[in-house]
């Protein structure tokens, strides 16, 4: 079960290069590393004349990669540099509008056995109500449209403090990357796991009425 999310890290995109300052800065045609799909079809829309390719490993062999020249820029998580004491190599981080996060990413859930009562009521006290609310919602749009390494889906909710939270999510065509991205935006109020789940899957809702069902169908089995 799980029973606590902490307070979330930075959960924007990190753009790391040795040559470029920004997105901005790279010059045409550049190469950009990442094996992140959701990254793919948000870079094209940003940057369509980049050349993406692809960069796996650990942190530190993507890292390597960038520094043995075969990239002039890779994109990483914030989150997962700066929990690395790795901070320092990140030249800039995207506007969380222009590259939606990934659905709870930045985010630590604790999971526990479902039956382990009193550990569970332990372990909730560190529970960040905020992160749980967002990161709830965020799961839902991605429980209700599949959501898996192979899919081009980014959710990332803001608890606006007044009670309201605001949703951002983005499709986009896993196939023909360069298609239009698909995305929307919801208001709404959130003050219970149950009301941020609904929300997450309205989101989801109007992501296939945009066109959503055509790009989920062309995505590769």
């Amino acid at each position: 079960a799980l029973v606590a999310i902490l307070e979330r890290e930075d959960p924007r995109d990190a753009f790391i290069s040795n040559r470029y300052a920004s997105l901005a800065e790279l010059p045409q045609g550049a190469c950009v590393g990442t094996s992140s799909l959701r990254r793919v079809v948000q870079l094209k829309a940003l940057r369509p004349d980049l050349r993406i390719e692809p960069l796996r490993g650990n942190l530190d062999t993507r890292l390597r990669k960038l520094d043995e020249g075969g990239y002039d820029a890779i994109v990483l998580a914030a989150a997962g540099l700066k929990r690395l004491g790795l901070g320092a190599r990140i030249r800039a981080t995207f506007d969380a509008e222009d590259m939606i996060p990934a659905a709870g990413q930045g985010a630590l859930g604790l999971e526990i056995r479902a039956d382990a009562r009193t550990l569970g009521q332990a372990v909730a006290t560190l529970s960040h109500r905020p992160t749980w609310l967002a990161t709830h919602a965020e799961r839902a749009v991605s429980r209700a449209l599949g959501g898996s390494c192979s899919v081009p889906l980014a959710a990332h909710a803001v608890w606006l403090g007044d009670g309201r939270m605001q949703l951002d999510v983005a499709l986009g065509h896993a196939a023909q990357p360069e298609q239009p991205l698909l995305k929307a935006r919801l208001l709404a109020d959130v003050t219970t796991t149950e009301a941020a789940e609904a929300l997450g899957r309205e989101a989801a809702e109007r992501l296939v009425a945009a066109g959503g069902a055509a790009y989920l169908a062309a995505q590769p089995a």
